[in-house]
């Protein structure tokens, strides 16, 4: 999130120059962007007694250059925060940057379809989808998010979309943004669609919107937690705690988890006690979930089949 606070501060300060690194490191990085980005509009009335509303300046662009960032999510509860014109804005930096924008677009066919980049050797699909709000949905000739009531089930064109990436992408990542806020596991519906997901094409599923991290199983990471915000910290729930991934299709290990400390407006790696925290929770996490975890380093777990 790069509005407010973190609007006020952009700069490649807002990330620790380790984090930075590691990122760039990378083949491709996928974000969820959960604001818009433009210097337009007004705070939304789509959405009665909305209590936030999240703008970056189109300066955001290099807080996700800083961090080699290639697919930007726009599938969230966000994105239309300050209506149309500063989210056709968003998507034009994003294409300006040269960053691929998937979960939006100028109309329902566009923000429905994923997009096929470049990852070193492999190609990679990306499919995004937001299970709210439906106020942002695009429509077929207006502007919007790419709109999935997922708790019902996975719409036709979801599965369709990933058969398209399938025959298109060596692999293929969902990225759904669902379910509620400062939620410690996944829901059961959450568990189910996941697993349609994966019958449906995904070879791995990343979901985002719980500002708090939840186990793995297999394949699917439920919720990431949160990257970078100025949001208040539940003591409990510790929210300024979250996760990237690293992901190998192709190699060993598959699946390895780097803890992440959420400063106010300023990310980095975990330390210290809040990588003991992440540790604890971690485990916990996915052992509900049958999954097991091993520590490799001070702040690095890799997920165990």
């Amino acid at each position: 999130m790069l509005g407010r606070a973190v609007a006020e501060r952009l700069s490649p300060a807002v990330w620790s120059s380790e984090l930075a690194e590691t990122c760039r490191a990378c083949d491709a990085v996928v974000v969820n962007l959960e604001c818009c980005m433009s210097e337009r509009g007004a705070p939304t009335g789509l959405i009665r007694d909305k209590p936030f509303f999240f703008r970056a300046p189109p300066a955001g662009i290099e807080a996700l250059r800083t961090v080699g960032v290639t697919v930007a999510g726009v599938a969230n509860n966000h994105a239309l925060d300050f209506g149309a014109e500063a989210f056709e804005d968003t998507l034009a930096y994003l294409r300006e940057a040269g960053l691929t924008a998937v979960g939006g677009g100028a109309d329902e066919k566009t923000a429905r379809r994923g997009a096929v980049v470049g990852a070193g050797a492999l190609t990679l699909g990306v499919l995004a989808m937001s299970d709210h709000p439906r106020e942002f949905a695009a429509g077929p000739d207006t502007p919007g998010i790419a709109f999935a009531h997922l708790r019902r089930g996975l719409p036709d064109w979801v599965p369709e979309e990933l058969a398209r990436l399938r025959s298109e992408a060596d692999v293929v990542l969902a990225f759904p943004h669902w379910g509620p806020n400062m939620t410690e596991r996944p829901a059961r519906w959450q568990r189910q669609r996941a697993a349609e997901l994966v019958d449906a094409g995904a070879d791995a599923v990343a979901g985002h919107s719980a500002h708090v991290f939840h186990g793995v199983e297999g394949p699917v990471l439920y919720d990431l937690g949160d990257a970078l915000d100025d949001y208040a910290v539940d003591p409990e729930l510790r929210n300024d705690l979250g996760v990237l991934v690293l992901w190998r299709p192709d190699a060993e290990p598959r699946l390895e988890l780097l803890g992440l400390r959420l400063d106010f407006c300023r990310s980095g790696i975990a330390r210290g006690a809040d990588a003991d925290w992440i540790a604890v929770r971690l485990a916990a996490a996915c052992e509900d979930l049958g999954t097991g975890v091993e520590r490799t380093g001070e702040a690095r777990f890799v997920v165990l089949d």
